[in-house]
């Protein structure tokens, strides 16, 4: 009765959180639902953490305060000027007639969750704690450090334990113990239906999201490639942070792009989009230190854009007023720096200095040695043919060519330019490139352990990324009335 409870509250939280931003329309609801999921969980990891700071080492009072919080907003933004709109004229769902094409895609993608959904449930049992090192020594020691130190639990991150990375931000060995403190035990099944629960929201945030920009015909197609992904499904699985992050990298191109699609018909609902997408980034950088680097990555985008569309007179004809970009931006950073506070206590009050980052000195040194630029290259070009896991040939050869060929690029002051989303999916790449470069640990043992991971936390946003800028005429050969722009 505890756990039903818990996980009602949980997704409560998320679902109201969300609805602050996604209104109603259609696919609206799996959107919203898919991201109340994971959002759900995060609030419930960040109440976790605030309430031990203060000494509060019972989960339902924090939890109340902040569910109520939530339906006070809900409330008073109940009369606000919806997106329905917005995303109506987005959705390619006004016509939903039928073809073979439409028929066969949505039995093979049936098909697929089916197989994949039972692949991860008896992966999940098989492996009770977790499949590999991280799982049992690093995410799940900490949710029991958590669970059981009491007024003490500050004392689990110390440099003394250094193998088990006590620097590592805390969503979701804070949700896994928070989940215990509402069973009053520690329970298996908490850490492997979290890990489950990402990964089929991942899924659902990309198949509802493209629905909602491209069509179900890509939404279709988008999902049999995740779904068809075996080491997303393996990972999900498994209790790592990567599938759990990679969610939140989803969350926060899908919101971007949801908003910047819907600022021109609904301003406001476009910057509480943009809000939202900053508290996913935000939730990213709780999730892993990777998402401190996407975070980045994404306000560097956006300022980027921001200030070279400054330069060019042609880009404010497709912003509602000059100053579109900037109360967009402004709003990024207000869902951003709630999470980025507490990350910043954590690591400053809490934890230990993380290893990853030698002296400045030492640093520099490596940088200038150009075999590790070799080898970094030679590794990021060899895990690109075989990550996936895939049998035949890897979607991550297929993606980008499908993405390039398809893709809408902006022509701003005579250059081209990419979207922002693939600008910040780029930079955080080349981010992991440059750790790469200065790692203290071995180059040859960190790139065989990690890489592949790093590509899977951006995986789903490049299959986003790509079937939304799906060449028209693929579209257009499933159904020929889908399109109507």
């Amino acid at each position: 009765m505890a756990g039903c409870a818990a996980i009602a509250l949980c997704l409560a939280s998320g679902y109201l959180l969300v609805s602050l931003a996604v209104s109603r329309a259609p696919f609206g609801w799996l959107l919203r639902l898919s991201l109340a999921a994971g959002f759900g969980i995060g609030i419930f990891s960040a109440d976790e953490i605030v309430g031990l700071a203060f000494g509060i080492h019972r989960s339902w009072p924090v939890d109340s305060i902040v569910f109520g919080l939530l339906l006070i907003a809900g409330f008073l933004a109940r009369n606000r000027k919806s997106n329905s709109a917005a995303l109506l004229a987005m959705s390619d769902n006004r016509d939903e007639g039928k073809s073979p094409v439409r028929a066969a895609l949505n039995v093979t993608f049936a098909i697929a969750l089916c197989v994949a959904i039972y692949s991860a449930v008896l992966r999940s049992l098989v492996h009770p704690h977790g499949d590999g090192w991280d799982a049992f020594a690093i995410w799940n020691l900490h949710a029991r450090f958590l669970f059981r130190a009491g007024a003490a639990w500050r004392d689990g991150f110390t440099s003394v334990i250094a193998w088990s990375h006590p620097d590592y931000p805390l969503l979701l060995p804070a949700s896994i113990a928070h989940f215990w403190n509402y069973l009053g035990r520690e329970s298996q099944a908490a850490p492997g239906t979290i890990g489950l629960v990402f990964t089929f929201s991942t899924v659902a945030v990309l198949v509802s999201s493209l629905a909602i920009l491209r069509g179900h015909t890509n939404a279709m197609l988008g999902g049999l490639v995740l779904l068809a992904t075996p080491f997303f499904i393996e990972q999900g699985a498994s209790q790592y942070a990567d599938v759990p992050l990679s969610f939140f990298f989803l969350a926060a191109i899908v919101l971007q792009c949801l908003g910047q699609s819907s600022s021109a018909a609904d301003p406001h609902s476009a910057a509480r989009l943009y809000a939202l997408a900053g508290v996913s980034a935000g939730l990213a950088a709780w999730t892993k230190n990777e998402g401190l680097l996407f975070a980045l990555a994404l306000l560097i985008s956006e300022f980027l854009l921001l200030t070279r569309s400054r330069l060019s007179h042609r880009d404010y004809r497709r912003s509602p007023r000059p100053s579109a970009g900037v109360r967009e931006l402004a709003f990024f950073v207000i869902g951003l720096v709630p999470l980025l506070v507490l990350i910043f206590w954590f690591k400053h009050s809490i934890a230990p200095a993380g290893d990853l980052f030698p002296g400045f000195a030492q640093a520099a040194r490596k940088m200038l040695e150009p075999w590790r630029y070799w080898i970094v290259f030679r590794w990021f070009a060899k895990t690109l043919l075989r990550f996936g896991n895939w049998w035949l040939v890897p979607g991550s050869l297929l993606l980008p060519v499908f993405y390039f060929l398809g893709v809408r690029r902006e022509k701003i002051g005579g250059a081209w330019r990419p979207s922002r989303s693939a600008i910040a999916l780029g930079l955080t790449l080349a981010g992991y490139f440059a750790i790469y470069l200065i790692t203290p640990y071995d180059i040859f043992w960190h790139l065989r352990n990690s890489l592949n991971r790093l590509f899977l936390q951006l995986w789903p946003s490049a299959v986003f990324l790509s079937f939304l800028a799906a060449p028209r005429a693929l579209q257009e050969a499933a159904h020929p009335d889908e399109l109507r722009d």
